[in-house]
């Protein structure tokens, strides 16, 4: 195993740095380095930009319009991007709906979604969970009533991330009651502005609207955005999930705020607390052997060996990690990382204070954010089930 980067892939992530720098919007970084409020325009800005380059789908093969990078390019990409400040890329699009559709669709359905999944133009949602089915996705109870030509879909779906940006959303629905669960399930394509469609707002801790309910009322979706075949979509599910679980991880996001943490601890002149230098440092230590387990994957995809299905594993430690470097910053700020006034931080209170400064905003807010990734994406506690089941024996 090799995890030292080949010349090639050095010259490769040069490359990347200088056109990330050159093109990222200055103003969107700053919001990204600050933990500030990214708008719906913000993220589609950058989506834009990254589909003109046709970077969106940087994990897209390029008989599907993507570059073909190797799984090494596509962690120096991600890596790039975030140290120097680029939104994460919503992944419901070209992350998790697009390679269901290039590997399950039928050549009609890839021609009609790709293209504006890879421009960025058109923004997907996601609709797996529901008010009794979230880690158990296979008790999904959404139904999908075939008449003619068209189902007939009556449901309901929650914590859908984004959803009132969405111009489409690729659901889970239950099309049979026979036999085993998971066989009934099929997977549909859903235009949200459909008659029947309503994107309800859950008001999180932290004040913002960033899930939602989807109400499903007699919805008509045509049987052409039926994915693959009927009652077979939990095996699409699976394939999207390990996309999923391994995006949660994300490492790369994880040494970005490691330095914004460092930065809030000089700021606050805490950075010589013992007890605060040996949680930073543990972290440190946890986010490289985080990276080195990813590389490890890399390195074996690389040389074409098979490697172990541990996307659960990636995101049972990458999930801990967030929730432990947003408390640490939390603590190092202390009572002002406490106000979370959207119209105040948007006017820039935090240099009008001792102590207030922009590296501050919002920590207490992700604090309580971040409780969610050891639950989203299958619980931790089911991951590790996964886990031990697959990996160990």
């Amino acid at each position: 195993m090799d995890l030292a980067f080949t010349p090639d892939e050095l010259a490769f992530r040069d490359e990347i740095r200088g056109w990330v720098r050159t093109h990222l919007p200055d103003d969107i970084a700053q919001k990204v380095h600050l933990a500030q409020r990214l708008t719906r325009d913000d993220m589609q800005r950058w989506a834009r930009i990254l589909g003109q380059k046709g970077w969106l789908g940087y994990g897209w093969p390029k008989s599907f319009g993507g570059p073909g990078w190797s799984a090494v390019q596509k962690h120096l990409f991600e890596e790039e991007c975030a140290l120097a400040g680029a939104p994460r890329i919503v992944p419901f699009g070209p992350v998790m709906v697009a390679p269901v559709i290039m590997a399950f669709g039928n050549p009609e359905q890839q021609q009609r979604f790709l293209p504006g999944i890879a421009s960025g133009e058109v923004w997907w949602s996601q609709g797996y969970s529901e008010p009794g089915s979230g880690s158990d996705l296979a008790s999904v109870k959404t139904r999908a009533e075939r008449v003619g030509d068209h189902y007939l879909v009556n449901g309901q779906k929650t914590w859908t991330t984004l959803g009132q940006y969405g111009d489409w959303i690729f659901c889970l629905v239950r099309t049979s009651t026979e036999g085993k669960p998971q066989t009934g399930i099929s997977f549909l394509l859903i235009d949200m502005k459909s008659p029947g469609v309503t994107v309800r707002p859950i008001r999180l801790l932290d004040g913002e609207h960033e899930v939602n309910e989807v109400w499903l009322d007699n919805v008509q979706v045509p049987v052409d955005n039926l994915i693959g075949e009927e009652n077979k979509g939990w095996t699409y599910a699976k394939h999207l999930l390990s996309h999923e679980r391994t995006n949660i991880a994300d490492v790369n996001r994880a040494k970005r705020e490691l330095e914004r943490l460092k930065r809030i601890a000089q700021t606050e002149g805490v950075d010589n607390d013992l007890r605060l230098r040996d949680q930073i440092a543990l972290l440190e230590v946890d986010i490289v052997a985080l990276e080195m387990l990813v590389l490890r994957v890399l390195s074996a995809e690389k040389s074409g060996k098979q490697s172990l299905d541990i996307a659960g594993l990636l995101k049972i430690r990458g999930s801990e990690i967030q929730q432990r470097y947003t408390e640490l910053m939390m603590l190092a700020a202390g009572p002002f990382s406490l106000p979370f006034i959207f119209e105040a931080m948007d006017a820039g209170w935090q240099g009008h204070f001792p102590g207030g400064v922009a590296t501050n905003a919002p920590l207490a807010a992700h604090y309580f954010n971040m409780r969610k990734t050891t639950i989203y994406g299958g619980s931790n506690e089911v991951q590790r089930n996964i886990v031990a089941q697959t990996v160990l024996g």
